[in-house]
């Protein structure tokens, strides 16, 4: 017997409710990994239904096109000689579960359910599900009768056991199992499970590749053992987008490593191991026989080998250097990523973009041509579908794209909208950054229309609202500059519907936002206005992170009309310039720096503070740059505008999900639109707190 194995774990792009499509990226999965030699195949987390169902999961159909599928998976000469390991949705007596079925030659070998579910974040698991709360203990599920035909079983075993085959031993871990204080690896190495398998579909965040990687490696670091790690990639159908990162790891260290950002529908990862490796770093290690109270695994045995008898010219896998992505690197490619799923998948023709010449929209516009970028690429390296995905989109089957800016002017508009509040400079800027990425370029003047509404109002009323540096109140100042903002929304609406008409080309454009993270927690920004869109790449994406982007792209893609983008200061442009120049600044306007807000932002949601928590941490993190009132300030500021503006957060454009402490409201940060937005209690805490520190000067 031989004791070289080789293993398959994949990444692949599936969607929710795509059973069709699902089902043919498993088969070509399943064909590719033997195609590599490999004997065991690993898949995504419910990567037959999709991942993102959400409430599609109570439907019964849900659960029965998901057999189907596994019927048909079954049945398949494909999965011949093969053990396949896939994800769905299980109903056992009358519960559902997050299951693995894990299956060879027409026979279900055992069905394993998710013991610690994912509810934190964007997981809402145990809404539609229930843990496995039975720790190494199996009952028979008995099959439906559909499966029963293919299979020729009554019943097969379900629960928290592991698969014995001829030469080693293989455990399931789902997910956060992973992530879990007691993760399942544990206890099942050191009952002498070798292999550990994990399927996931953990979502992007930036930065976050690292604690994922780093999990992996420490679970066989301790006692020893290989990890395969698949996860689901691609937009899913909501804001997340799974980002991959198949790997697999053996004694603690890398040795494969899959692309975390790729167009590919389909990616395996295939490996050559050696199980005496696992066996000789425990003997050194590991000494299982001192566990008190052990407990063993139930072992469903199969007589089958994952390795061969001569096996001893096979080259094995040698550790390697995890290659990270800088957070620069994290928001070019990610959301373009995003964004590619998005239009392929809607039926709809290309992007409009408001393009202000900000920071913002020009970070929108900017990831949107490295999605061209990765488009060109990938189909000079043949990727078929990518190719007839392109060709459907611009609606010429000839069509082949090979230069990013000649695609973006297919597939790109832009807009700039102006009017007498907008300076020649913001013009400028966005109509030279559309000549460098290519996009075909609008300049609308929105006067007329601003004018045509308050003419409406002043006929009605009688009154002419004034802005404020014309002698008019806030509330008209207010009014005045929300009127513009709404305007554009209503023009982005109406040239995507109507551009490509109008060029006598078929189908309509998705209206792309450009709101980032800091703006949606203090509100700043109109309701309905051109933040308004059908979705935002950069919603979860603070103002810091993204000048750095910016700067990245001035390099990467050698956009040098991003210098003077960045170096403006940002504004709204929509109060009276003086002399020709912006008197509105953002920053001023909400009383905090953007590097401020972010640090707020991830106090508020990362570390849970309300407003007294955060006040105190910020009087120490700020101890050398403002006084214990001007700290209380900034935090009351703060508070007031958040909590006056979370309506907006009910009806905010839907964004990609990339940051810690996105206000998502109702989805990701689950907290109430109306409040008492005085803060009385909360406040008076603080002040007493000023008062004792500034009359003890407590670090000042």
């Amino acid at each position: 017997m031989g004791r070289k194995v080789t293993l398959a774990t994949c990444s692949l792009n599936q969607w929710a409710l795509d059973f069709d499509g699902n089902f043919s990226r498993i088969l070509r999965s399943i064909e590719i990994a033997k195609g590599n030699g490999a004997k065991y195949r690993l898949g995504p987390e419910l990567e037959i239904c999709g991942y993102g169902c959400a409430d599609h999961l109570y439907e019964s159909d849900t659960l029965l096109h998901s057999l189907e599928v596994l019927q048909e998976l079954l049945d398949s000469p494909v999965t011949k000689d093969i053990i396949c390991d896939v994800g769905m949705p299980i109903m056992h007596r009358d519960v559902r579960y997050n299951c693995r079925v894990v299956f060879l030659n027409k026979k279900i070998l055992l069905i394993r359910p998710k013991m610690f579910l994912a509810n934190y974040g964007n997981n809402r698991e145990f809404r539609w599900f229930s843990p496995w709360s039975q720790p190494r203990q199996v009952e028979e599920y008995l099959l439906p009768r559909m499966l029963r035909k293919v299979t020729g079983q009554v019943s097969v075993p379900f629960g928290d056991c592991v698969l014995s085959t001829l030469d080693t031993c293989l455990g399931s871990e789902m997910c956060a199992e992973m992530w879990n204080a007691k993760s399942p690896h544990i206890d099942m190495g050191l009952d002498g499970v070798e292999i550990f398998t994990n399927s996931s579909a953990s979502y992007h965040e930036l930065r976050k590749a690292n604690e994922r990687v780093s999990l992996v490696k420490s679970a066989t670091n301790k006692s020893g053992g290989i990890y395969l790690y698949a996860n689901q990639r691609g937009c899913d159908g909501d804001r997340l987008y799974y980002d991959g990162c198949a790997m697999v790891a053996v004694n603690g260290d890398v040795v494969a490593q899959g692309a975390q950002f790729s167009l590919e529908d389909v990616e395996v990862l295939t490996a050559t191991l050696d199980l005496e490796d696992v066996r000789s770093y425990r003997g050194e290690r590991c000494h299982p026989h001192m566990v008190h109270d052990h407990k063993p695994y139930h072992r469903v045995k199969v007589d089958f080998s994952l390795s061969g008898d001569n096996d001893i010219y096979l080259i094995t896998q040698q550790p390697v250097k995890w290659q990270f992505h800088s957070p620069e690197e994290e928001i070019s490619l990610g959301p373009a990523c995003w964004l590619w799923d998005y239009l392929r998948r809607s039926g709809q023709a290309g992007f409009l973009l408001p393009l202000s010449g900000g920071v913002d929209s020009s970070s929108t516009a900017c990831i949107v041509y490295s999605m061209c970028v990765l488009v060109c690429n990938a189909v000079a390296d043949n990727n078929a579908q990518v190719l007839q995905d392109v060709q459907r989109i611009v609606g010429d089957l000839t069509y082949r794209p090979e230069e990013p800016r000649e695609l973006c002017r297919r597939l790109f508009t832009t807009c700039y909208m102006g009017g007498e509040n907008s300076s020649e400079d913001t013009r400028r800027r966005a109509k030279d950054l559309s000549a460098q990425i290519g996009s075909y370029h609008l300049s609308i003047n929105i006067d007329m229309a601003v004018k045509g509404l308050l003419g409406i109002f002043s006929m009605v009323t009688g009154r002419v609202p004034q802005f404020r540096a014309n002698g008019g109140s806030g509330r008209e100042n207010l009014a005045l500059q929300n009127v513009q903002a709404r305007v554009r929304m209503v023009l982005a609406y109406l040239f995507a519907q109507l551009t490509l008409w109008a060029q006598g080309k078929p189908g309509g454009l998705l209206v792309l936002g450009s709101a980032n993270v800091d703006e949606s927690l203090t509100g700043y920004f109109t309701k309905y206005d051109c933040s308004s869109a059908d979705i935002n790449p950069i919603g979860g994406i603070s103002k810091t992170d993204l000048k750095s982007f910016l700067h990245y792209c001035v390099e990467h893609f050698q956009l040098t009309s991003l210098r003077r983008i960045v170096a403006a200061p940002p504004t709204a442009e929509l109060e009276p310039l003086v002399d020709g120049q912006v008197a509105q600044t953002d920053e001023a306007d909400m009383g905090m720096t953007y590097a401020e807000l972010s640090l707020i932002g991830r106090l508020r949601k990362v570390s849970r503070c309300g407003p007294y928590s955060m006040f105190c941490k910020l009087l120490e993190v700020w101890r050398d740059a403002w006084s214990p009132s001007q700290v209380a300030a900034k935090v009351k500021q703060f508070f007031r505008m958040h909590s006056v503006n979370r309506h907006k957060m009910t009806t905010i454009t839907p964004s990609y999900h990339a940051e810690s402490y996105s206000p998502d409201d109702n989805r990701f940060d689950m907290r109430p639109f109306l409040y008492n937005v005085k803060w009385f209690w909360q406040f008076r805490k603080i002040d007493s707190k000023v008062t004792e520190a500034e009359s003890a000067r407590v670090g000042y």
